[in-house]
């Protein structure tokens, strides 16, 4: 809300960057929690995650959400026109290793996608990825934030 006053830019709800769905939302991630017996069926298959959504169509949705908001934001600024898009940092994980053609199936605790960083994607103007890009311009603000993997 913040950068939208800043910005002085209207905020809409976009339903295809939300959360990923997953058997362990609102659970503390920490071993003994996964060593619980009820939740081995869900590590049968990490590569799907059998857990929840599957990484390939978290990127999917998320990708298909940044190509309209390329398009509107072209049709409201003209060329060279930039989106603002915030969304959780599984779905934002998943769409950055699709744009740079890397496995999905990864470590969540290697993720590089802190508490309010920003991960840019630069498209060209047929829509095609041309640049990833990440920074934390808050990095000064990690010390004292949550380092739970998938928050």
């Amino acid at each position: 809300m913040a950068t939208a006053e800043a910005l002085d830019l209207e905020i809409t709800t976009e339903p295809r960057i939300i959360e990923a769905e997953n058997h362990f939302e609102g659970l503390h991630p920490t071993k003994s929690e996964f060593l619980k017996p009820k939740h081995w069926i869900y590590f049968r298959n990490p590569l799907r995650p059998s857990w929840g959504e599957p990484y390939k169509e978290q990127a999917a949705r998320m990708l298909a959400a940044v190509e309209d908001a390329r398009v509107k934001a072209i049709e409201l600024g003209g060329d060279g026109a930039e989106a603002i898009l915030v969304s959780h940092q599984l779905p934002i994980w998943s769409t950055r290793l699709t744009a740079e053609g890397r496995r999905l199936a990864h470590d969540p605790r290697k993720r590089e996608c802190t508490l309010t960083s920003l991960t840019s994607l630069t498209l060209d103007g047929d829509g095609k990825i041309i640049r990833v890009e990440y920074t934390e311009p808050a990095a000064v603000l990690l010390p004292g934030a949550a380092s739970t993997p998938g928050a």
